[in-house]
């Protein structure tokens, strides 16, 4: 990992001497500008002077680039989440976990307007937690309404469908798992029974 960061610093002076140039600015432009002597600007170009925070933030905003550019940190990994809606002709689904042939959480939203149901049947089991609206939910023989705040859970071998009851959107998260997992449930509120 050292030698890591001694090459990163040891590439500070080049970048920063190229940035100065490709901008066609002097050495004596640049201290003014970021109030950092020549010599100091000059040591840092030519690697004799280490780069400091302290240094290097004036360099960053004189060059208009991030910190990062400036000193040619590796990239990471971004950590925000980038959602991306599918539309379906009866809903909008929003994939929120990314894991091919495992567990598959989503969050739906599907428009008020009724549709006949069309049970279906394939393998799997699936987990779904209404959080706004209402759901309508046909499994086999049963066809109920659940409302924010109520879940259900099934085999998807029964022949099932979901869909709003029509009175208004629905926005649900499902989970699902080809391979038949199930929801485990490990703590559940008090007087609950199993």
């Amino acid at each position: 990992m050292a030698n890591d960061d001694a090459e990163v610093l040891a590439g500070v002076g080049p970048r920063l001497r190229d940035l100065r140039r490709k901008h066609g600015t002097t050495l004596a432009k640049l201290a003014e500008t970021t109030g950092i002597s020549i010599s100091t600007l000059s040591r840092l170009e030519s690697g004799e002077r280490k780069p400091t925070l302290e240094l290097l933030l004036p360099l960053a905003r004189a060059h208009q680039v991030p910190l990062d550019e400036l000193v040619g940190a590796p990239a990471v990994g971004d950590p925000r989440v980038r959602l991306r809606a599918v539309r379906r002709d009866w809903a909008t689904i929003v994939p929120l976990t990314h894991n091919p042939g495992g567990v598959q959480a989503f969050k739906m939203i599907i428009p008020p307007e009724r549709h006949d149901p069309d049970p279906r049947t394939h393998e799997g089991y699936e987990w779904l937690y209404v959080l706004a609206g209402e759901l309508r939910l046909v499994l086999a023989d049963h066809d109920l309404v659940l409302k924010a705040g109520e879940a259900a859970e099934f085999d998807t071998r029964v022949p099932h469908w979901f869909g709003s009851t029509g009175a208004a959107p629905v926005e649900l998260l499902s989970l699902f798992g080809p391979q038949g997992e199930r929801v485990h449930v490990r703590a559940q509120p008090r007087g609950a029974s199993s």
